[in-house]
């Protein structure tokens, strides 16, 4: 049986403006009444006519997913695809789904973010950062479009972002090493104008500068965040004349690379080189030896995402930007047994 609105409402005894509202999780229905319609609606396997259901509620519930840039970022990285999957669950908790947005010919058709999300009547977007971002990314946030963004500082009336503390970060393990002894430290960073590298490099140099250690140019070096990056900075290292006792990478899968080339050259980790990852994916625990990295908290990303996305389309405006805090996980690459994790 196909029930329409105007029979659910003679079935409860409500009015038809109550069960649209029942329907879109409106305030102001007593209990009592919303399960009523809601036990008619399960009995009777109602389901509700989704494109009238957006011109009466001026929105669709749909959030778009940008992954912006040109270089590293999609849905195969390991770091973004547990950001992702946190989204995923807390933004269909509250009522939401997911449409994907592909860059592939941007560069080739001129594309437009912000025309496609009206063209889909996407309420909002979350956009996850790489290199090389689109000027149309940004054209969302000052067009005023709800938009969070990830590792990208979007600023508009209704748009803000979250972000690791980076610059300290990166003190965090300059801090770990000098209080080990370590002295001579390398640092293989990623994209050298990437806004991410560029604090936690930011970060490296101040705390270098902090604890009085000398900094050896030809020991930073920089990759793209990718494996083959970080092995090929790290086999730069290796011909230097003197050789560092430690290195920090930032990210895992470039301190993997760089664990790669020292095995190669015949030294051992972390008897030889120390080595420090950021991002604490599944793989640093499986590594050989277990890589020491920074945890970045991705569960709280996707999280506080949703939330703050969520807000921003019902009405809030000027959200401030979230830094979210890291913690060091020592592993066996700087010599110390894994202690769960």
């Amino acid at each position: 049986m196909n029930l329409t609105i105007k029979d659910i409402a003679q079935l409860a005894g409500v009015s038809q403006a109550t069960v649209s509202k029942v329907i879109n999780n409106y305030q102001g229905i007593s209990e009592k009444t919303k399960k009523r319609v809601m036990d008619i609606i399960n009995q009777n396997g109602y389901e509700p006519n989704f494109s009238a259901r957006s011109l009466a509620t001026k929105k669709s519930n749909l959030i778009g997913l940008i992954y912006a840039g040109k270089i590293n970022v999609d849905m195969t990285h390991p770091y973004f695809n547990e950001v992702i999957s946190s989204f995923k669950k807390n933004i269909g908790l509250l009522g939401y789904d997911i449409l994907m947005f592909s860059n592939e010919r941007f560069s080739s058709d001129n594309g437009s973010y912000l025309a496609r999300c009206r063209h889909f009547h996407v309420d909002g977007c979350l956009i996850i950062a790489g290199e090389e971002v689109e000027e149309s990314t940004y054209q969302l946030a000052m067009e005023g479009f709800p938009c969070i963004g990830i590792d990208i500082e979007l600023n508009g009336p209704k748009a803000s972002y979250l972000m690791t503390d980076n610059v300290d970060l990166s003190r965090k393990v300059v801090e770990f090493f000098y209080l080990n002894a370590v002295r001579k430290i390398g640092y293989i960073g990623g994209k050298w104008d990437s806004a991410i590298s560029v604090h936690r490099k930011e970060g490296f140099l101040k705390a270098m500068n902090q604890f009085g250690l000398e900094l050896q140019d030809e020991w930073i070096q920089y990759g793209d965040f990718h494996e083959e990056s970080g092995y090929i900075a790290m086999k730069k290292i290796l011909q230097c004349q003197e050789l560092p006792e430690a290195i920090f990478a930032v990210s895992d899968l470039m301190a993997l690379g760089a664990l790669r080339a020292i095995n190669e050259a015949g030294l051992n980790c972390p008897r030889d080189i120390r080595i420090v990852g950021c991002d604490d994916i599944a793989a640093c625990r499986y590594s050989d030896p277990k890589l020491t990295t920074v945890k970045q908290d991705k569960e709280k990303f996707g999280k506080l995402s949703a939330y703050m996305l969520n807000d921003l389309i019902n009405g809030e405006s000027q959200l401030k930007p979230v830094f979210i805090d890291s913690e060091l996980i020592i592993r066996e690459s700087c010599g110390t047994k894994s202690a769960g994790g």
